[in-house]
């Protein structure tokens, strides 16, 4: 297969009712876990790459990864730019390859994220590269973006409403009481409002900051409509553990192909566990 656009994986998703985990990585190691993890499980597969992420390895590098394995295995693979705030990046990206991408004007007022969502929706659809915006602020920090407490806003479904219209868009993010990185004690989400969300916007939902979410608080929000689910965090933490472990017993290592081992085995783990967790298993 070829990669692919979100399109089609999320719509499907939509109609019965389960999401697409939205995997972030980092180099060639974390790629490899993540679509052995979909391979494993005949999942549908978003690999996401975050604006440093792109810079670190190279969005050429990175598509050149991707696209072997779309070649290799034959379930849907996504390559997804996430949080990308310059409009100038994303033309880049989608120009070297990518069939997906996330503009992040919520810092923006209101009707100048609708302006520069736009711009990059009439852009990339002229590549059918998916796009996919956010309509409110997580707290938390996510690469670069940082959001204060005091300065999270919620979701308003009347607000929704417009944006989706005016946007273009083929997936919205939406804010409902999650946040990138570790929670401080159980999250508070706000699943009326997610429900209130649903019932006036007929594009696929997205839930940032899934990582360190309860699984039933998770699962209820796909219930509720959530088709896409962004995980990051819940993957570093394992692979970075399982390396510090395998250098402290092994402090005469110096081959990557034998510390990153047990850390990619971590995280492989944690991989599996969220594809079964947002009911994507067993899709293709």
């Amino acid at each position: 297969m070829s990669l692919i656009s979100t399109r089609e994986m999320l719509l499907q998703a939509q109609k019965e009712n389960y999401a697409v985990p939205a995997f972030n990585i980092h180099n060639m190691e974390s790629m490899q876990v993540v679509v052995e993890a979909a391979i494993k499980n005949r999942s549908p597969l978003i690999i996401a790459a975050t604006p440093s992420t792109v810079r670190y390895a190279g969005a050429d590098y990175l598509v050149a990864m991707a696209e072997t394995a779309a070649r290799k295995y034959d379930i849907p693979i996504a390559l997804h730019l996430d949080h990308f705030e310059k409009v100038e990046e994303i033309k880049s990206a989608i120009t070297a390859g990518f069939t997906s991408c996330m503009i992040d004007a919520s810092k923006l007022p209101f009707k100048e994220n609708i302006s520069k969502v736009q711009e990059v929706a009439s852009y990339a659809h002229r590549y059918d590269v998916t796009v996919e915006a956010e309509l409110g602020k997580l707290i938390g920090m996510e690469d670069d973006i940082v959001v204060e407490e005091k300065d999270v806003i919620y979701t308003n479904p009347e607000d929704a409403v417009e944006f989706v219209r005016q946007c273009d868009i083929d997936s919205l993010a939406v804010a409902i009481g999650t946040a990138h990185g570790l929670y401080k004690g159980k999250p508070h989400l706000d699943f009326e409002r997610l429900a209130a969300i649903r019932d006036v916007i007929s594009i696929p939902l997205v839930l940032h900051g899934a990582s360190d979410v309860p699984a039933e608080m998770l699962q209820k929000t796909i219930q509720l409509g959530i088709c896409k689910v962004n995980i990051a965090t819940d993957l570093k933490i394992p692979f970075a553990n399982a390396l510090r472990k395998y250098l402290k017993e092994h402090p005469e290592a110096n081959d990557p192909r034998k510390y990153l081992t047990p850390a990619k085995a971590a995280m492989l783990e944690v991989a599996e566990d969220k594809i079964v967790l947002c009911g994507s298993q067993n899709r293709y």
